[in-house]
């Protein structure tokens, strides 16, 4: 009997110590999620006007104009973004993002998978160990960009983009990422990212009528990678939040289960205790009785 309080007393002593660890993860995340959800809400205005702004442009521009990161052609190679974390302890999050380009791949580009001729450029440690085990061709250069998230990280890793479609090694490049809603709720996404998508004009709608000075194209090759390493400096900050409301609720589960297992455990130590205590009476009165006897 005393070995079974000895095992019940460490695994209170065990779930309390995870706890603790649980509830400060959380806090950590917290404080780190209020800053990351700043950065995006301010961040995510500009991105969508500026997105807005030039699907409108290539949406409206003349055939004699050239906008090359518009190019639209038959769809042998494709590379995906793919944003996940460098650590996990933040739910189903990462598993979540890899399972929708998965999906991705095998309904809407079999017969480029089968070929061989879908790649990886992974941002996050997690996509990039996943597609490392399963053998996926992967551009291995910057998936360690959350290490030093800065704008100019994330627009290396998008000129690579730009221009390897540019070169044709790509035809066309897609962004999966996790949208971030609140700490509770994020979106798992896929976005074509280039060609650059044209919007659909509706029947008597009015198109967006822009004066170029000087003429479009020369302001377009100018502007078009600015606007479009924003686009994905955008889905990295919307992941980075994602993750650290995804590890804060994943967190405070814990915490909460942790607290259901103690008070569990508490009264089996408690059952145990008071059997324990009982079969030591019983045996002092049978003693007893054996004197008198």
């Amino acid at each position: 009997m005393s070995g079974q309080l000895k095992e019940v007393r460490n695994r209170i002593k065990s779930v309390t110590s995870t706890q603790q660890i649980t509830k400060a993860m959380k806090m950590v995340s917290a404080a780190k999620l209020r800053r990351a959800q700043d950065a995006i809400i301010q961040m995510r205005p500009y991105s969508g006007k500026l997105q807005d702004m030039l699907s409108n442009i290539v949406s409206a521009a003349s055939s004699e104009v050239s906008l090359p990161l518009a190019d639209e052609r038959p769809i042998e190679r494709v590379l995906f973004i793919l944003v996940t974390s460098d650590r996990g302890l933040c739910g189903a999050y990462n598993a979540n993002v890899i399972k929708l380009a998965r999906s991705i791949i095998s309904s809407k580009y079999a017969a480029q998978q089968a070929k061989g001729n879908v790649t990886i450029l992974p941002i996050g440690k997690k996509g990039y160990e996943f597609f490392e085990r399963n053998n996926q061709k992967q551009v291995s250069d910057y998936w360690d960009i959350f290490s030093d998230l800065t704008f100019e990280n994330v627009r290396r890793a998008a000129v690579y983009a730009q221009q390897a479609f540019l070169n044709k090694e790509y035809d066309r490049v897609e962004i999966v990422y996790s949208q971030f809603k609140n700490a509770a709720t994020q979106n798992f996404i896929s976005e074509q990212y280039l060609p650059i998508p044209k919007v659909e004009q509706k029947e008597n709608s009015m198109s967006t009528d822009f004066i170029f000075e000087p003429s479009m194209e020369t302001l377009m090759q100018e502007l078009m990678p600015k606007i479009l390493n924003t686009q994905v400096y955008k889905a990295v900050l919307d992941a980075n939040a994602s993750e650290h409301g995804a590890r804060m609720t994943a967190m405070d589960k814990a915490s909460e289960n942790a607290n259901d297992l103690l008070k569990a455990l508490k009264i089996s130590y408690n059952r145990a205790r008071q059997a324990a205590i009982t079969t030591e009476l019983t045996e002092i009165v049978s003693g007893a009785a054996a004197l008198q006897g």
